[in-house]
């Protein structure tokens, strides 16, 4: 690990390890758990990292023994179904309780001094949430990273299936805690029958050849899209940070797929008065563990220091810390996101972008999406090794991607802050998804994703519907000679599920139907200009 990022800070104690001790969950069930310690006299906080993922790598050493050697116990633990746990695994409804149980046995243990910090990312930062619903008084300090806090945004937009969310995770789940290689087998098969799965006429039942067998929980979040289905009853854990007193320090990326449940956790706590950070990388959601490892690292240690320890030295002086793309530098903020007036970009006939709104009411453009041939998803916010920004050529390409493109910028343009458009559209079969995109054109014609937002369309009549999408958030410079560029198509599939263009259940389809789709005059990309008036 030392040798493949650079910048690790120089170990302060040996690393012990004490492995497969059992902790009675909630019900009394065995969770299988690993303690790692530094070898040394005294008395050291404790972090709690509980997975559903097992217990090797790269838990153990990126969490058990960097931070034992760091001087901290840590306490790794499988959760209840998982990693040789006991128990049935539920996507959401026992972390808390098991989490508390948890809690109630390091009060026995000799080594414990009573002072408990968290720390983990994705589903390892719902469980932090979980516990943080009703904390226990020995917890100083929360650390979340690329974190999770409502499984159903995780699965579904606006109706529409995350279809490549929900696969990765199927996967994830199933598989890695049984170990690396099941793990790599179960990948690689997924991505050999990719096509096969996301393609199948009905949805339903497909991803089992995938799997090698059925996974009853990931059926049943894929068979619940509405968010008031009480099947999703007390799944978010949102609602925690609202009334948190507990300091957290949150992490995620540009391109992570669940940064903007990340940046809802930041507003909800700075809204409570809690103390927290944000620090957001030129990450994916797995690359912020991989690349950005040792920015990643050196953030969580300095919050776990500064609250469990009383060394607030490692500290950065301000709350937020953005890297800011096409400039490739870092810049800290009082506040996220900053003040900063919307600046509307509107689409235009020929593919232009103008900040002119358009005198003449006229469609700017309209195209045609046919759900047996999908628009592909192409980088983006993805928990797939496809994540990220790409040269979005082939894209823009097909016939069913419309482009909207400003001209050369005679000045550089800082965005920062959430993006959003404002489209009036209609169809001629009542039903659409609309995908939205903010690119980056360089002087040579390269068109590199920046962020992107989905929403699922409903007309009558042919008339407009009207509708904000928003486009997640960004902090981006495009340098002079650069161009803006709006690109709206109909999906990204297999990122989310194509829209049958009929209104049927998606798992249940086995029929498509052709949408033609208008983008009327008014429709326009909505920009956060940080040197115009708030």
């Amino acid at each position: 690990m030392r040798a493949t990022w650079r910048g690790l800070p120089a170990k302060r104690y040996e690393a012990g390890w004490e492995p497969g001790l059992s902790v009675p969950a909630a019900d009394g069930s065995p969770l299988v758990t690993d303690h790692y310690f530094p070898r040394a006299q005294g008395d050291f906080p404790t972090l709690l990292v509980r997975s559903p993922y097992g217990r090797g790598l790269p838990w153990s050493p990126q969490y058990g023994v960097l931070f034992a050697e760091q001087g901290f116990h840590v306490v790794l633990q499988s959760c209840r179904g998982t990693g040789g746990s006991g128990g049935e695994f539920d996507l959401w409804r026992n972390e808390a309780a098991d989490g508390l149980a948890t809690v109630s046995w390091l009060r026995e243990q000799p080594w414990f001094n009573g002072t408990l910090g968290t720390v983990g990312p994705s589903y390892l930062g719902y469980v932090q949430w979980a516990l943080a619903c009703d904390p226990p008084p020995e917890l100083k300090a929360m650390v979340v990273q690329v974190g999770l806090h409502d499984p159903h945004a995780l699965f579904h937009a606006d109706g529409a299936l995350r279809l490549e969310n929900a696969l990765a995770v199927g996967v994830g789940m199933n598989f890695q805690h049984q170990g690396m290689m099941p793990f790599l087998k179960a990948t690689l098969r997924l991505q050999r029958r990719l096509r096969e799965v996301t393609t199948a006429q009905p949805l339903r039942g497909a991803p089992v050849p995938a799997f090698g067998t059925r996974l009853p929980w990931l059926d049943e979040v894929m068979s619940h899209p509405d968010a008031e289905d009480p099947y999703w009853q007390g799944a978010s854990t949102a609602e925690a940070a609202d009334r948190l007193r507990v300091p957290t320090a949150l992490v995620t990326g540009w391109h992570d797929a669940l940064a903007d449940q990340t940046f809802e956790q930041y507003g909800r706590l700075r809204r409570a008065g809690c103390e927290t950070s944000l620090l957001v990388g030129p990450w994916t959601h797995t690359s912020a563990l991989q690349q950005g490892w040792p920015e990643v690292f050196a953030e969580s240690l300095a919050w776990l220091r500064a609250h469990l320890c009383g060394d607030p030295s490692g500290l950065r002086p301000g709350p937020v810390r953005v890297h800011v793309g096409g400039e490739n530098a870092w810049r800290d903020l009082d506040h996220w996101p900053p003040a900063a007036a919307a600046a509307p970009w509107y689409a235009a006939p020929e593919g232009r972008l103008t900040r002119q709104a358009p005198a003449d009411p006229a469609p700017a453009a309209e195209f045609r999406y046919d759900p047996a041939d999908p628009t592909p998803s192409l980088g983006g916010a993805l928990l797939s090794r496809t994540a990220g920004a790409r040269d979005n050529a082939t894209l823009e390409a097909r016939d069913d991607v419309l482009t909207f493109t400003g001209p050369p910028l005679t000045e550089p343009l800082d965005v920062v802050g959430p993006v959003s458009a404002r489209l009036s559209v209609s169809t001629d079969t009542g039903h659409a998804d609309v995908f939205t995109r903010l690119c980056d054109v360089d002087p040579k014609g390269r068109s590199v994703n920046i962020c992107d937002g989905f929403a699922r369309f409903r007309t009558a009549d042919g008339e407009p519907s009207r509708a904000t999408v928003e486009m997640s958030a960004t902090a981006h410079r495009f340098p002079a000679g650069h161009r803006v560029r709006w690109q709206i198509s109909a999906g990204a599939h297999p990122r989310f599920a194509r829209n049958t263009g009929t209104g049927e259940p998606i798992l249940d389809a086995t029929a498509f139907t052709p949408v033609r789709i208008t983008l009327h005059g008014g429709s326009a990309l909505v920009l956060p200009d940080a040197s115009g008036p708030a």
